[in-house]
């Protein structure tokens, strides 16, 4: 799009007094002064373009409450955006951004911000105050720590850091009490504080391609979460006390070091996914049959000699997968092959042989 063409459809908008203006994917690598004349924009979107930095009279735009500034070449924002204070959403996700000025701080209304695959290191502790925020996404960044000043979002629910190079967390962190999601893979976690517990409302949380070689019996606290994802990690046991998650309904174990599982698992009677492949597992505990709402459960790669026969009594099961368990004779790799109903059938003869 040309500058000329651009200034008309700024004059047409204005002139209009529109309040939503879409200027997605029009090749722009600069935006005219003559954008302040959009008094009346309450969303604005600027995304799939070329901008390489946002001019000040952007800022100007005192109404906007949605801005849309994916997919560009953003290096910086201008200390100016603190006059866009009645933002709601702002959306930053796909550009250069290598730090946040602190004037970001002042943009009180904030509930929704997105600033993953950019080049972050660090984030201003200002981006406490913006206390009303309750999305924050910072996928694949570089941060290597967060400001314990991180903690005063007190009404933050969805956290997002994945892909960053955190290696541990701020004692301060298990103050985000109304988080319900936590992001957390491929970072360089090694440990959890114990304090971590204390995140109570979470419903989801996502540890994988960590560190972790152990979890804090404190953990068994977060008595609200459905999904829990550990994988790619060097866990090689579990504390019993993990058996009081008991509203979990999916658990990834799949890729740590587990050589066997505390019997007490047959607690988390709500499981319907349980992937425990690639561990080092030679056998599985009889109690493992009580987990009646299992649809899947998968086993590959471990070193399984047998399978408890009462497996077959998972009413549920429908997807059963224990490849490559090269010491497993019952059932036979000739069974294994056949896929989950002729195990469940082989199982259910051995039961009944059995009983």
């Amino acid at each position: 799009m040309t500058n000329e063409e651009l200034l008309q459809i700024i004059e047409r908008t204005a002139r209009e007094k529109a309040t939503v203006l879409s200027l997605y994917n029009k090749k722009l690598s600069s935006l005219p002064p003559e954008i302040s004349q959009l008094s009346n924009l309450t969303a604005l979107a600027l995304d799939q373009n070329q901008l390489s930095s946002l001019p000040p009279e952007v800022c100007q735009l005192s109404k906007l409450t949605v801005l849309d500034l994916n997919n560009n070449q953003l290096s910086s924002l201008p200390p100016e955006i603190s006059q866009l204070s009645n933002l709601r959403w702002l959306s930053l996700f796909n550009n250069q951004l290598s730090s946040l000025p602190s004037e970001i701080s002042q943009l009180s209304n904030l509930t929704e911000l997105y600033l993953d695959n950019n080049q972050l290191s660090s984030l201003p502790t200002e981006i406490s105050q913006l206390s009303n925020l309750t999305t924050l996404a910072l996928n694949h960044n570089q941060l290597s720590n967060l400001p314990p000043e991180f903690s005063q979002l007190s009404n933050l629910t969805e956290l997002a850091l994945n892909h960053n190079q955190l290696s541990n967390l701020p004692p301060e962190f298990s103050q985000l009490s109304k988080l319900t999601e936590l992001y957390l893979s491929n970072n360089q976690l090694s440990s959890l504080l114990s304090e971590f517990s204390q995140l109570s409302n979470l419903t989801m949380l996502v540890l994988n391609h960590n560190q972790l070689s152990s979890l804090p019996p404190e953990f068994s606290q977060l008595s609200n979460l459905t999904e829990l994802h550990l994988s790619n990690n060097q866990l090689s046991s579990l504390p019993t006390e993990f058996s009081q998650l008991s509203n979990l309904l999916e658990l990834d174990l799949s890729d740590n070091q587990l050589s066997s599982l505390p019997p007490e698992i047959c607690q988390l009677s709500n499981l319907t996914e349980l992937y425990l492949d690639n561990n080092q597992l030679s056998s599985l505990p009889p109690e493992i049959s009580q987990l009646s709402n299992l649809t899947e459960l998968y086993l590959d790669n471990n070193q399984l000699s047998s399978l408890t026969p009462e497996i077959c009594q998972l009413s549920n099961l429908t997807s059963l997968s224990l490849k490559n368990n090269p010491q497993l004779s019952s059932p036979p790799p000739e069974i294994v092959e056949q896929g989950t109903q002729a195990i469940l059938t082989y199982l259910r003869a051995r039961l009944e042989a059995k009983g």
